[in-house]
Formats: structure tokens, C-alpha cells, sequence
């Protein structure tokens, strides 16, 4: 949930990723951040052990992680690269294997070894941080560290660095491709009067004169920008869910004068659960848990640990993002922060430039929610709704290797990109085996463009990669000329991509195959003829 664009509308506060900074000379920094370098490229991160300890007066932090990793190939001597981004200082970097030198340059820290590696073998590398880390002005659209107070003037304190990186604050390997796989222990220490909730399940609570320590654990793989600590003022709900692989735990923290808002409010979960087992599986994370929690900011999709900051209301802060009403029926940040478990947090794009495959598919799960919960008159409408949105300014996908993201179009653009392959599959059940079977075959994984794509054609028994060129890689939006004389139809596409496969039905049961040539066909009526605006296609009578 990032960009901002300068339409009016995008302008109030509604938001779709990062600013796409067109003619950008990319650096060896940003290098550095979006590669498997080869400071990178040698090993595999394990698991996080880590602590944090947020001092609200100072606005610092402070704490350790424990990376512990697997070497994947033979090598002699390498350096390893940690990311932590300044002002934020390594204070100690300790190995289980001989460190020759640690230096902290920029927002890295290179460690260099005195060791031959083997592969197979596994160590640890400790590092302890403290320091100012970065304060997000407008979280979390541009990332970082939130001191700030609740209605009470309670101290209220979280991060948000999708965009950024997790190493705004926590020394991690920072890159998409590389999960812990054996997840995370994280332990938040906060004054007696304050409570500390994270990802994953609670396993400890200790206090210790004037602090406690919560201690949470995910047993899964986790995307770094979705570790994130909160602290607050926070009371705790539960409730469980009778899901596809049995009971799913379900944990709510919220501020406590929020507290009967919430129980209201959040009945929504469970029909949005329901929804989403239906159209792509089971939720992944019934290990640990489904969590929402009250955030100083409108909301991110924190692995077993989403943000929740909408103002217990329904729409987008209030608002319908299609124009049409049907966003006002059910509440914007549940819905799609939590379609991200299933696409952002199940299936991870490796390179920030695939980001399409989070939130394209994401904005597309509000339009199945829908469909399921209302009707599927209500969910086209929606998805056609979103259209007025789209702004075609630059492609879907950013500059791969820097830590790039492209047009934030990736949203609703890229949900009417689904919902046009949907159309040509025209078989809904189909349709949504694959959705299932993305999130089985990629369970846990990290994924590219190509693979996606490659899945979605192989199991369609239908070449998309035409269409997914057309509206990821290009801006032009396919236009249908066509003449009408009686019952014969002369048509074409322009604005398309070389051999554009995109075929469309007419007047609701007759295929045609257009391409940049002019066709002619007979129609079965000699009526005007009637599109289907499902397709993201514009129409263009040019008799």
C-alpha cells in the first residue's frame, strides 16, 4: 500500500505504492539493496532471533538480531552483507565462525570472514543496533518509525517499510528473495503500563522490574517488511474460525477505548476468511494464527500481524474507491490487507519490480469477496469501478535488481488484467483452480513474473503471455474499432502489442479474434452489437 499519485482523488489520501521516479539513474546503492550480490549470494538465511526496545521520549531503538543461516555453496573468505539503514548503527557484530572485520558503510555492513565455507554447513552472525531510526512523515506510504500518542495520550509506537526496507530499523538481509525459513522469535520490550504485540503466536510474557518482555513466534516463512513490533495501549479478543484445515486461531489487539468498535467491526473476518478459502485456499498461516491489530496508521498486510488503522468503518477510510457504492459494504482495510496472506505473504514476489503480483492479485481478491459476500453483478460492477483510477503513466513492472517498483496502476490496473483473463478462460471453476493451485504450488515461496505467468497459461491450456505483455509491460490499453452495417461486423485492435491474443465474446455467446488486420464477421442478429465491458478493452465505433 504505497504510491501516491496526483489525481485529485489519489491526492486525498488514497494511496497505491511508491513515487515511480520515471528517468531515475539507479546507483551501485541501490544495487547493493535490490541484488543477490555476491555478498548475498552465498548463503541462506534460516531464522531471526531478535529483540527491540522502543524508548518514546528518545525515539530510539534498540535490541539484537540473531541471523542464523546455511551456506549454499563452496567459498573461501567471503564477505557477508547485512543491511541496516542510517542513522541506525552496529554496535557489535559477533559470528560463530572466525570474523576477520566488520565495517558498517552507508547502509550496509560488510563482515569479512577468515574461514573456508562448505556447503550445507550452517553458523549465526549476531548484531546489535541501537540508534534514531528514520520517522515516517506520512506512514505507511513512505516508510519508517511511528512515535506518536493514542486518544488518551498513551504512547503508541510502530514501523512500516515495505517500500523502504525492514533494514530501516533491524540489520537483516534485505532482499525479497530471501526468507527465514524457519521464521522468527521476537521479543518487544516495553514499560509494565504498555503492551508489545507481533507477528505470530504470543509464547512468553516476563516482567522484569519496570519492563516487560512479549515474546511472539512465527514457525513460518516471513517476508522481513512484515516483521514489525507494536506498542501500545493494546487489550486482547479471540475468536477461532472453522477453516479448510480445521480451527484457525483468531487474535485481536486493539487500543482499549476501541475495544467494542472492534468486536463489531471485525465480524466481518470471519465472512472474509470464508471468502478466501473459497477462491484460493486455505489461509497459509494456521501455525500462527490470524491477527489483526489497531495501528497508528491506515493499514499494511503484516504476516499474522496486519496493521488495522480504518477507523472501524466500512469503504476506504470512509470512501468507495470505485464510485460506485459497492466499496462502502464492507470495510476496505480488512478485506485487502488481508488478501495479502495469500498473495504478498503465501506467494512473495523475489524482486520488488514484480510487486504486480501482490497487489494486482490482492485488489482482485476485494472484487472475489464480492462476489461471494454480495453478488457477482455487485463485484463486476466494483472492478469496472476501479478503472476511473487507473492512470496508465508508466508500466506495471519497475526496474528489476534495484529495489524499484512500477506504476502503481499494478492495482486496479492489474485486477482488470485478471478479471480479462478470467473472461477468456470463461470457465469460473477452472478459474479459480488455478488461484488454489498457485497458492499450493507456490506455498511458502518466492516467486518471479515468468513463473506466474507461465503457471496461469500452463493451467488454462491458454498462451497468455501476449496479454500479460500488453498490460504489464506497456501503458496502451487495447482499442476495438469496429463498423456495424446490419448484421455484418468489421473490426480490428489497435494500441496493442505485436500478435495480441486477446479474443472477446459478443452479444453473450459468440467469439470473435481480433487482431491489427480488419476482420469481418456475420452476427447471429442484426441488432447493434453488445460488448462485454468485463474485458478491460476500450470500444470504439469509428463508422
Amino acid at each position: 500500500m504505497k504510491r501516491l499519485s496526483y489525481t485529485l482523488l489519489f491526492a486525498s489520501g488514497l494511496a497505491f505504492g511508491q513515487f515511480f521516479e520515471k528517468d531515475k539513474v539507479f546507483t551501485k546503492q541501490d544495487t547493493l539493496k535490490g541484488s543477490n550480490t555476491e555478498f548475498r549470494a552465498f548463503w541462506d538465511v534460516k531464522k531471526y532471533d531478535l529483540s527491540v526496545e522502543p524508548d518514546f521520549e528518545k525515539k530510539s531503538i534498540k535490541g539484537n538480531n540473531k541471523i542464523s543461516f546455511e551456506i549454499i555453496k563452496d567459498v573461501v573468505n567471503p564477505v557477508f552483507q547485512i543491511d541496516l539503514q542510517q542513522p541506525m548503527k552496529a554496535d557489535q557484530v559477533v559470528g560463530s565462525f572466525p570474523v576477520a572485520s566488520y565495517k558498517q558503510d552507508g547502509d550496509f555492513i560488510f563482515v569479512t570472514s577468515n574461514k573456508k565455507f562448505k556447503k550445507g554447513e550452517k553458523y549465526t552472525l549476531d548484531v546489535t543496533y541501537s540508534g534514531n531510526p528514520h520517522i515516517a512523515q506520512n506512514a505507511p506510504w513512505d516508510g519508517g518509525w511511528v512515535f506518536t500518542k493514542d486518544e488518551k495520550g498513551n504512547p503508541w509506537m510502530s514501523v512500516a517499510d515495505e517500500g523502504i526496507g525492514a533494514s530501516i530499523w533491524l540489520p537483516t538481509k534485505d532482499i525479497w528473495s530471501d526468507e527465514p525459513d524457519n521464521g522468527i522469535i521476537m521479543k518487544i520490550i516495553t514499560p509494565n503500563d504498555l503492551v508489545g504485540v507481533g507477528n505470530g503466536r504470543l509464547i512468553e510474557k516476563k516482567t522484569n522490574g519496570s519492563k516487560t518482555t512479549y515474546t511472539w513466534q512465527v514457525k513460518s516463512p516471513i517476508n522481513a517488511y512484515s516483521i514489525i513490533p507494536n506498542i501500545g495501549k493494546y487489550v486482547n479478543f479471540k475468536d477461532t474460525f472453522d477453516g479448510e484445515k480445521g480451527k484457525l486461531d483468531l487474535d485481536y489487539w486493539v487500543l482499549d477505548y476501541n475495544l467494542e468498535k472492534a468486536k463489531k467491526q471485525f465480524q466481518q473476518v470471519k465472512p472474509m476468511l470464508s471468502a478466501f478459502e473459497y477462491w484460493f485456499g486455505p489461509y497459509p498461516f494456521y501455525a500462527d494464527s490470524y491477527k489483526l491489530v489497531d495501528s497508528p496508521y491506515l493499514g499494511m498486510e503484516h504476516q499474522s500481524n496486519v496493521a488495522y488503522g480504518n477507523g472501524y468503518q466500512n469503504g476506504y477510510r470512509g470512501r468507495d474507491l470505485s464510485g460506485t457504492g459497492v466499496g462502502l459494504k464492507w470495510d476496505y482495510i480488512i478485506i485487502h490487507e488481508s488478501g495479502h496472506e495469500w498473495f504478498a505473504n503465501n506467494i512473495t514476489a523475489k524482486d520488488q519490480a514484480d510487486m504486480w503480483i501482490h497487489e494486482s492479485f490482492t485488489m482482485y481478491s476485494e472484487v472475489l469477496f464480492t462476489e461471494k459476500y454480495l453478488d457477482k453483478k455487485s463485484a463486476d460492477t466494483y472492478l469496472i469501478g476501479l478503472r476511473n483510477i487507473i492512470d496508465n503513466d508508466v508500466p506495471i513492472i519497475g526496474k528489476y535488481g534495484v529495489r524499484n517498483e512500477g506504476s502503481g496502476d499494478m492495482y486496479p490496473k492489474g485486477a482488470n488484467m485478471i478479471h480479462t483473463i478470467r473472461q477468456v478462460i470463461n470457465n469460473d471453476e477452472k478459474f479459480r483452480q488455478i488461484l488454489r493451485g498457485l497458492n499450493k504450488d507456490f506455498y511458502h515461496q518466492t516467486v518471479t513474473t515468468q513463473e506466474i505467468e507461465n503457471y496461469i497459461s500452463s493451467k488454462s491450456g491458454i498462451d497468455f503471455s501476449s496479454i500479460f505483455d500488453q498490460y504489464l509491460r506497456t501503458i496502451k490499453i487495447p482499442t476495438l474499432e469496429y463498423t456495424q452495417n446490419g448484421d455484418t461486423l468489421k473490426f480490428r485492435y489497435t494500441d496493442v502489442v505485436k500478435n495480441l491474443k486477446l479474443p472477446i465474446i459478443i452479444n453473450n455467446n459468440q467469439t470473435i479474434n481480433p487482431t491489427e488486420e480488419w476482420q469481418t464477421v456475420k452476427l447471429n442478429k442484426n441488432t447493434p452489437v453488445e460488448f462485454n465491458n468485463n474485458y478491460y478493452i476500450n470500444y470504439k465505433n469509428v463508422q
